[in-house]
């Protein structure tokens, strides 16, 4: 083959690669990692999506709700519920009660990665779109990391 026979053959490659990356859509995906970096978990997400992590508090043994939000690639804790005053929880803050329970609705905070360090009494489980995970099992009683990440993926 001569020079221009290459050259058309890699203009073809390099037209069929631009064609199938346009093709491909990034999404957003709910990526929960242990503290070596190995992934645990990976779910598909949109901006809305509800992203729950629920527990038990080691001293009330009652259960709390922290309730986050996917925004521009970030999760924004919206609200927290719980049945009861303890420690690491507002008691100094407004609250209003929704059938039975202390519901707080803090100051938007953004998190580009969310740290929890998990436990058998806490229990920890994972609740994204209505899905439940169970994180504590997952994790083993280690810390995990929670992050939205763009994933591009083949139409």
């Amino acid at each position: 083959m001569n020079r221009r026979s290459w050259l058309a053959i890699g203009l073809l490659g390099l037209c069929c690669l631009a064609t199938l990356w346009g093709l491909a859509s990034t999404d957003q995906t709910l990526v929960v990692t242990d503290s070596s970096d190995s992934e645990l978990l990976s779910t598909p997400v949109d901006d809305g999506s509800e992203v729950v992590i629920e527990y038990t508090h080691s001293v009330e043994q009652t259960l709390v709700r922290d309730i986050y939000t996917v925004k521009d690639g970030e999760l924004i804790m919206t609200r927290m519920e719980f049945s009861s005053f303890g420690a690491g929880l507002p008691a100094q803050a407004e609250v209003t009660t929704e059938n039975g329970r202390y519901v707080y609705e803090p100051p938007a905070t953004r998190y580009e990665t969310l740290r929890i360090t998990t436990g058998s009494i806490a229990d920890h489980d994972l609740v994204v779109d209505g899905e439940r995970y169970d994180l504590a099992a997952m994790a083993e009683g280690t810390t995990v990391e929670l992050r939205i990440q763009e994933r591009r993926l083949l139409i």
